[in-house]
Order: structure tokens, then sequence, then C-alpha cells
């Protein structure tokens, strides 16, 4: 029933395409709806020009302005990383430091290594020593 409502419904548009001529309030229609002067396509336009603006906006802030801010701080991270370490080498080395009761509390032994270092253990910054008390 509704493939035989569809066959019915299509017949006269297939047969007027078939002839060639489309009838003539539907080209006026269309030419109406092309036409350059519908406030819905110069709508449709002023968006787009925004767009391309905005966009060019930010790829412009995007290149003069985070980049060379990028850059600077990788500078700034830079010294930092340097000073820090030259701090570090003005220190006693790590087995002349005090060790205070509150560093490397062991309550149980880890269950990897000798069970003593923790998982993030980094010789050249941390020591432990189990017989050395504060």
């Amino acid at each position: 029933m509704f493939l035989q409502r569809q066959l019915l419904r299509a017949t006269p548009r297939l047969a007027a395409q078939l002839r060639g001529s489309a009838p003539v309030v539907r080209s006026t229609l269309q030419r109406r709806l092309a036409s350059t002067e519908n406030a819905f396509i110069r709508e449709r336009q002023a968006v787009k020009e925004h767009a391309a603006a905005t966009t060019e906006l930010w790829r412009k802030i995007s290149i003069y302005g985070v980049i060379p801010c990028l850059i600077l701080a990788g500078y700034n991270a830079y010294n930092l990383w340097t000073e820090h370490w030259e701090h570090w080498e003005h220190m006693p080395p790590l087995e002349e430091r005090v060790e205070y009761s509150y560093q490397n509390i062991r309550t149980k032994n880890f269950p990897w290594g000798d069970g003593d270092k923790t998982l993030f253990w980094n010789p050249k910054v941390n020591y432990h020593n189990k017989d050395k008390a504060a």
C-alpha cells in the first residue's frame, strides 16, 4: 500500500521531468531563492566572512603571541633548572648530611630491590642509611 501511494505521488513529477518542462512557479521560486539579494544568503555570507576574520585573528595570536611565550617560558625553566643543580653542587655529599627521624620512615620493606628504596629512588638526590640515626 505504501509503495503504491508513493508511485502515484511520484508519477506527475516524473512525467514533468521527462518532458523537460518545469512549472513556471517553481523556476521563479528557484530564481528568487538563488539571488544574492536574499536576506538569508547575505546573513550566511556575513557569517562566513566573520569566521574567516576570526580564524585569521587566532592564527596570528597563535603564531605571534603563543610561540614567543613558549620560548620565553622554556628559557626561564632552563635557567631555573641550572640554578637548582648549581645549588646542589655546593651542598655537602649525601653521606655527610644529617638524617632525621622523620625521613625515610619504613613500616615494612618494599616488594622490589633490597626493600629499602622507593620506586622513584634517585641515587643522586636520595640517601638512606639504615644504621645511621639522628
